[in-house]
């Protein structure tokens, strides 16, 4: 949880930097041509606003924050709710839902086309541990666990706990085909 400016910093430093324009040539030809990548940027920002100032209780400023991010989520069909990942998020691609009760580490990676949330029978979602690399069109559902280091095929649908850390998960239902991806 972000409560501090300089926690803010951090996780405005950790957050998508391949995204970061070089210069401010490519900034502006980024913004002028309106690439994904660059309303990406903004979304990670003004997400991690509403989760400042909501955490730090200036409700106002965090609606204001939440309603940007918002506009922005419509346009890419993005879907975060606030203090669901902790810093070092990177989102490749758009089109990812994610229900505001997940809680996942640091450096998680969503590919896009992602589902993470309940399964309809609880409101229980899944908690996802540091590092979790979250393929193309990924689905992941319940009241799950995922370790850390977990690398989530394409296309796979989780619906049940990864205990083991490092490894890799594939199909539907997902299913560990490789052990000890760990990062050492």
């Amino acid at each position: 949880m972000i409560k501090s400016k300089q926690m803010l910093r951090e996780y405005f430093a950790s957050d998508n930097p391949w995204l970061r324009p070089k210069n401010i040539k490519q900034w502006l030809l980024e913004w002028n041509a309106s690439y994904t990548h660059w309303y990406l940027r903004k979304y990670l920002r003004y997400l991690r606003l509403e989760e400042y100032y909501s955490n730090i209780g200036k409700v106002y400023r965090a609606l204001w924050y939440e309603g940007r991010k918002n506009r922005i989520g419509i346009r890419l069909n993005l879907e975060i709710g606030k203090n669901c990942f902790g810093k070092g998020l990177n989102i490749y691609h758009q089109n990812c839902v994610v229900n505001p009760a997940v809680r996942a580490g640091e450096g998680c990676i969503l590919h896009g086309a992602n589902c993470i949330g309940n399964d309809g029978r609880t409101s229980d979602a899944p908690v996802l541990g540091h590092r979790v690399n979250i393929g193309y069109g990924a689905v992941i559902i319940g009241n799950i666990t995922i370790a850390d280091d977990v690398i989530i095929g394409a296309n796979a649908v989780v619906i049940q706990s990864i205990t083991e850390p490092g490894c890799t998960v594939a199909g539907i239902p997902a299913q560990i085909v490789r052990h000890g991806n760990r990062h050492e």
